[in-house]
């Protein structure tokens, strides 16, 4: 649970969690069976991003693809579509998208649209006469890709999963810390010797605190440089620095859940509780800054996002401390604020 389970998820879920979407079928339509008709179906095919579930002359038997979910998208070319376009140089075409998936209808109907418009480009500058001079002044645009120059999905996916990868191990396994010494009943014995009460919150992090670590170091060196091909950029000190930190603030909020349940199942109910909140909330798969109002002020209590803004920061960007000091004192003031309140709570209840 502790190694095996972290590296295998670590590999498997960059794979499947990629927002870029592909195979994306489409009905057509064509009511015309021209050349130039052809020649766009050629064009959508051969992009890559679309699949040609159907073909016909129908828009009615193209609907049923969409009610049956053989097809995401209906584009329907107009009887007459060549011969206008050539004749009054316009033509409208038909595209119905299927809404139920909002990211792949707007992706796909969006893909589709460049497409479009990138044949109407291609068949303008063939009728057009070259002239000497352009009369109409255009600005080019050029773009640069920084940090992921070929728009890899996974390598902005694997810094943040691992890091709530070492989340879980962390906060699963430190939940269930105290609560075992309850179960079987030792922790009277441990309240009767004279151990201080944060040597025994101590004892009970620091070996969590060196196998977070451990996890870490297999996921980034081993599995990300080996798999996935991602070298940081940043200071590694300064990640593992900023790692020790924020594994202290964890695993105190671990033994935090530790000492208020009662039985191990307790504990792995409210660990998960909070697991699933601080997933969906930390920014991984949705940006925090496109949530809403009170959605944002929820991330920005959680201690993953933090984590996560600065492990991509430093992984992919190479930022240098100055850009991530305000993340250390937040993250150290969760250090402080999870271990005492989990120091506090154990003199209360023992």
């Amino acid at each position: 649970m502790i190694l095996v389970l972290p590296i295998i998820q670590l590999l498997v879920m960059p794979l499947a969690a990629d927002y870029e979407v592909k195979n994306i079928n489409i009905s057509i339509v064509d009511n015309d069976h021209s050349p130039l008709s052809q020649q766009l179906i050629s064009k959508i095919t051969a992009s890559g991003y679309f699949r040609l579930a159907d073909y016909g002359n129908s828009f009615k038997n193209a609907f049923k693809q969409i009610e049956t979910d053989k097809s995401d998208l209906i584009l329907e070319i107009p009887q007459n579509f060549e011969r206008n376009l050539v004749r009054e140089n316009h033509q409208k075409l038909f595209i119905a998208v299927n809404a139920i998936n909002g990211t792949k209808a707007n992706l796909g109907g969006a893909y589709l649209t460049m497409i479009i418009a990138n044949f109407n480009s291609d068949i303008r500058l063939d009728w057009t006469a070259p002239q000497r001079f352009n009369a109409i002044p255009t600005i080019q645009i050029v773009s640069s890709n920084w940090y992921n120059t070929f728009l890899n999905y996974q390598i902005f996916m694997v810094p943040g999963i691992l890091a709530f990868l070492v989340t879980m191990v962390g906060a699963y396994m430190c939940s269930l810390n105290i609560v075992k010494e309850k179960e079987v009943g030792t922790i009277e014995q441990i309240n009767v010797t004279p151990i201080k009460k944060h040597h025994f919150i101590l004892g009970k992090l620091i070996p969590f605190w060196l196998i977070g670590m451990f996890v870490f170091t297999i996921g980034l060196f081993i599995v990300g440089r080996l798999i996935y091909g991602i070298i940081p950029l940043g200071s590694i000190a300064l990640l593992y620095s900023y790692l020790s930190v924020y594994l202290i603030a964890l695993l105190g909020f671990g033994l935090l859940l530790s000492t208020y349940s009662e039985t191990q199942q307790q504990a792995m109910s409210v660990a998960f509780f909070f697991m699933m909140i601080f997933l969906l909330m930390s920014g991984l798969f949705t940006s925090v800054d496109s949530m809403p109002e009170w959605a944002n002020i929820i991330a920005r209590i959680n201690p993953v996002t933090y984590f996560i803004e600065v492990m991509r920061m430093l992984v992919l960007k190479g930022s240098s401390f100055s850009d991530i000091k305000n993340h250390f004192l937040i993250m150290i003031a969760f250090a402080i604020f999870f271990n005492g309140w989990a120091i506090l709570n154990y003199k209360k209840t023992s």
